[in-house]
């Protein structure tokens, strides 16, 4: 049986409302930190309020911004995402999607500290299905903590977040995200955010099914 969720956060950005809004309202920003948006498909319906809401409705499921400007240049985001579970997943929805949002709503803060309304594109990358896939990407990255610098697949950066399903790495020009979808029953997956002008999304999505493969086979 269907039944309703919610996911709430709150979060203050030390930046001003203008330039958070771009990030979360504009196709170029939603990429620098998240994924193009879906406002335009079929059977999604956006609504506008800048610099003060933005909301977007798709199928059973909708996600609201709320911005208000604080003191000191801080703006504080209220965040939610609400709709309907269908009746095949149970709590690992709540908490596979909660813990996304905690991922997203940090690589938003990297974002617009570390590369404000830098243009970016985004890609991503699969591995391939294996019992132990998650663990064999940990293993190929370092199994760092948060703060330790690594090399992989001829990037070098700095981990800016750690938990027990993601792995987030900063590098001088993007923004690369590990994700461990095992308890949905989906294999790992890279989501890279690049702010090099010129740089060709479907040659980083190569780059990261080849190296994703080949943790599978090590």
């Amino acid at each position: 049986m269907s039944r309703p969720f919610e996911i709430r956060r709150e979060v203050a950005f030390p930046v001003p409302i203008e330039q958070v809004w771009r990030a979360i309202a504009t196709p170029e920003g939603q990429a620098g930190w998240f994924m193009p948006g879906p406002e335009g498909g079929a059977g999604v319906a956006a609504e506008t309020d800048p610099p003060n809401r933005f909301a977007v409705r798709f199928g059973t499921q909708a996600m609201e911004y709320l911005l208000e400007a604080a003191d000191g240049s801080t703006t504080v985001l209220r965040f939610v995402h609400s709709g309907i579970v269908e009746e095949e997943w149970g709590d690992e929805f709540d908490a596979m999607t909660s813990a996304g949002w905690h991922l997203y709503l940090h690589t938003l803060g990297q974002y617009l500290h570390h590369f404000p309304d830098r243009p970016a594109v985004y890609a991503e990358a699969e591995a391939p299905a294996a019992p132990d896939a998650w663990e064999r990407v940990r293993a190929a990255i370092g199994d760092p903590a948060e703060g330790d610098r690594v090399h992989v697949a001829g990037l070098t950066g700095t981990v800016d977040i750690r938990t027990a399903h993601h792995v987030g790495l900063r590098t001088a020009s993007a923004l690369v995200r590990f994700h461990d979808r095992s308890p949905i029953g989906l294999p790992p997956a890279i989501g890279h955010h690049d702010y090099t002008p010129g740089a060709d999304p479907m040659a980083l999505t190569a780059g990261w099914t080849a190296w994703l493969a080949a943790t599978q086979r090590s």
